[in-house]
């Protein structure tokens, strides 16, 4: 049966037009409301999601093409989906190669470039660096997304573990999830001589397999199908646990990762995220 969840951020004359178009494509529908004037579930017994999909181009929506089921499990990229930056751009700023690094990450994210062999140039490029230059990127640098914190604690209100699972650095994965609600993260590791960065990263390194891995192990120790699972990213070292996933989401992804992925945040918070698994804002965690 094709199901579309639909979320719009600036209201209820949107959802009007995509059921006016929805109905125009698939003929008789079943609506029902996750949140008046915010997110319809939107099923028929047949037609082609994609192709519905397409029909709503030039509407300011985020789409799931899964039918709405909490989830049990998160397991969240960090850089560009639960906060706003790449850390590693903004760590090189502090030792004057940003520019040169963030080349390297937009290539690598794009997946155009091996992860593993472009993270060890850029971190070759820290070489050097003052730790304390750790703690003053996190300061000045690194703010949550919107809706990251009610996103994540809203999760694990309603029983879900959540998990920050990114192929960045322990040193903010750390602080980032106590600060938006995680229970468990995992990262690389920058290694130092106890004063400065010696521009080496520890083995193994984590990495688009290392991602699935988590899910899957998570999944397993918590006695869950990976239909109960739901994964979140933007890069292209976040696909394959997103299309493991129950519910893969990319948000305000490369075109690599949209493409692929069943759910697509384009246009508003994290908390769509929550009425994709059709929890209404009544259940939300208020922050």
């Amino acid at each position: 049966m094709p199901s579309l969840i639909l979320v719009s951020p600036t209201g209820e004359k949107v959802l009007e037009e995509a059921l006016a178009r929805i109905e125009a494509l698939w003929g008789e529908v079943s609506i029902k409301t996750i949140e008046a004037g915010e997110a319809l579930h939107i099923s028929a017994t047949e037609g082609d999601v994609e192709e519905a999909i397409s029909w709503l181009d030039g509407l300011p929506l985020d789409v799931s093409a899964r039918a709405p089921k909490r989830m049990g499990l998160l397991v969240a990229d960090m850089d560009s989906t639960i906060i706003g930056c790449e850390c590693l751009d903004e760590l090189a700023d502090f030792a004057n190669k940003k520019a040169e690094v963030s080349a390297i990450t937009e290539r690598a994210m794009a997946g155009e470039l091996n992860f593993e062999g472009a993270l060890t140039e850029r971190v070759a490029m820290l070489t050097g660096l003052e730790l304390a230059a750790l703690q003053a990127c996190y300061d000045a640098r690194v703010a949550l997304n919107p809706g990251a914190e009610v996103f994540v604690r809203t999760m694990a209100s309603l029983g879900a573990h959540c998990a920050l699972v990114s192929g960045g650095f322990s040193f903010f994965t750390s602080r980032v999830a106590e600060r938006a609600g995680f229970h468990t993260n995992r990262a690389n590791q920058l290694l130092d001589d106890g004063a400065r960065l010696t521009g080496k990263v520890g083995l193994p390194i984590l990495g688009k397999e290392a991602k699935l891995a988590a899910l899957k192990e998570d999944a397993a120790r918590l006695n869950l199908d990976l239909t109960e699972t739901l994964a979140i990213g933007d890069g292209a070292n976040d696909l394959m646990m997103i299309e493991a996933a129950g519910l893969g989401i990319a948000y305000r992804a490369k075109p690599i990762v949209a493409a692929q992925a069943p759910a697509r945040i384009e246009h508003g918070t994290l908390e769509s995220a929550l009425f994709f698994q059709g929890i209404p804002r009544n259940a939300f965690v208020a922050v």
